[in-house]
């Protein structure tokens, strides 16, 4: 009877253990930086939350946030092209989307999400997966939940499941912006990309192209006088 009850309490050690290691881990963060006038932040915009289990399998949701900004309350939606984007830390997939639609009405569920394409995202730089919703801001949604599935092996903790970019970005989304709750009604008041706040590449207006005319105008003037 003594060895049966030594061979209980192992198997209830065991079964503990193995508890513990498929128990879910989850990591927050929010979309706080954009390059939309007016809102580049910071400002929590999107929130991303990443939940692991242990597998190659990790859930991720993005959800629109809502904050005063000169005295209006925003919505900030996500949809349209690279509507929601990661860096993920090793080659993975998207699938199996569930979609949330705006309180106001009026908007229409995504029909076709084009998933996991590298690309730049407006100034943010680049990032390894990016995913398209079909399409303009009359499919835009509140939030967006789906399965991120690592091609090799599984995932560890939630935190270590994206990294940084070369412009410190790890997720970004596409944003429509319009007063809460959010109705079709109302129209996109302004529209953009938001990210984790990396640092965002803007263009210099042609500045540089300008000032290397007129170095080179110089230049000639200078020669011009050498010779004479």
């Amino acid at each position: 009877m003594s060895k049966i009850k030594y061979i209980a309490a192992v198997l209830i050690g065991l079964a503990g253990l193995s508890l513990q290691q498929v128990k879910a881990d989850n990591s927050t963060f929010f979309l706080t930086t954009s390059n939309i006038p007016g809102f580049v932040g910071p400002i929590n915009m999107v929130q991303v939350s990443i939940t692991t289990n242990g597998t190659s399998a990790a859930t991720v949701t993005f959800t629109s946030q809502t904050a005063n900004v000169g005295g209006t309350d925003y919505i900030f939606m996500i949809g349209n092209g690279s509507a929601f984007d990661l860096n993920t830390s090793a080659a993975a997939t998207t699938g199996t989307y569930a979609f949330t639609q705006p309180a106001g009405g009026g908007f229409a569920l995504p029909s076709v999400v084009t998933p996991n394409v590298s690309g730049q995202v407006d100034g943010f730089g680049v990032l390894n997966n990016t995913n398209t919703m079909f399409n303009g801001f009359d499919h835009a949604v509140t939030s967006v939940s789906f399965i991120l599935t690592k091609a090799n092996g599984n995932w560890g903790a939630a935190a270590n499941v994206l990294a940084a970019n070369a412009n410190g970005a790890i997720a970004a989304a596409h944003i429509f912006i319009t007063q809460a709750p959010g109705a079709l009604a109302n129209g996109a008041t302004f529209t953009g990309y938001a990210a984790n706040g990396g640092s965002v590449n803007t263009p210099d207006g042609g500045t540089t192209v300008m000032l290397l005319g007129v170095a080179l105008g110089a230049l000639g003037m200078a020669r011009r006088f050498v010779r004479s």
